[in-house]
């Protein structure tokens, strides 16, 4: 059934995508009625389905690639309905509700076959680890979407070209990009404390020596340097895109890195 639930929810997301168009970028507020209800009860199917997915396969956490997609794009759509029941805007569902619809395209209609042997696969800590690193990939994510959207607003108005009406305030944008980052950190704090905690305990001072992890501390520092950037010195705008994207493809890095991880690898059965 789990498959049928996250089927019903890419389908929902489909929907909500289409409808946000029009209430974003035409000014069709009748439209809104249909998108929000329709992510709502994406993410409701979504939530359903997961813990079914890890229910049925005796653990807890993501374990393969598309279970993994799978949470992140639930995380995603709940910064997004996040995002409105706090600033009343749904602009931002214009980019990340195709990217919830694809994350989930994939484990409904093709789910993944790798599984692995780890003993600690069925402890709390290690689901943790994964959930508190998805919500700072997800918050990262939206912190960049944000930036990049203050660099366009910004560059109409000093043009003074007709400003994007379906875009929020600089402000409202600004705001949004900065405690997705502030909310970001204490996640990938404690998901990477809890994972080296874990990895102490099974595989050794070796886990240091990882790849994945390297880059994972390395990008920690980075999120450290631009929160204290943005904070101190009131960075926006292209820096503030340009410091974003740095620490995106970071992320990028640390999930290619998986495939050379000595820690993070999952065997075929």
């Amino acid at each position: 059934m789990s498959l049928l639930w996250l089927r019903v929810a890419v389908f929902l997301y489909g929907i909500a995508a289409l409808a946000v168009l029009p209430a974003a970028l035409y000014d069709r507020p009748r439209w809104r009625h249909i998108a929000i209800p329709a992510t709502i009860a994406a993410v409701l199917f979504h939530f359903v389905s997961l813990a079914e997915m890890l229910n049925a396969a005796h653990h807890r956490l993501p374990v393969d690639t598309h279970e993994t997609q799978t949470l992140l794009g639930l995380l995603l759509a709940l910064a997004f309905l996040l995002a409105y029941w706090r600033y009343k805007t749904f602009s931002f569902g214009v980019f990340i509700l195709p990217v919830c619809f694809l994350l989930g395209l994939v484990p409904a209609f093709h789910p993944g076959q790798e599984t692995t042997t780890s003993p600690m696969i069925h402890t709390g800590w290690i689901f943790l680890h994964v959930a508190l690193l998805l919500a700072a990939y997800a918050a990262l994510l939206l912190s960049l979407l944000a930036s990049l959207l203050y660099l366009i607003q910004e560059r109409r108005l000093k043009q003074k070209s007709p400003t994007l009406t379906w875009l929020p305030p600089l402000e409202t944008i600004d705001q949004i990009a900065l405690k997705s980052l502030l909310f970001g950190f204490p996640c990938m704090t404690a998901g990477l404390l809890i994972g080296s905690l874990i990895a102490q305990a099974t595989v050794g001072a070796s886990y240091f020596r990882d790849p994945k992890i390297l880059l994972a501390f390395a990008m920690w520092l980075v999120y450290i340097a631009m929160i204290h950037i943005r904070r101190i010195a009131g960075l926006r705008g292209r820096r503030a895109v340009y410091l974003s994207s740095f620490v995106f493809f970071l992320v990028l890095a640390v999930w290619a890195a998986n495939q050379f991880s000595a820690v993070h690898r999952f065997n075929a059965p």
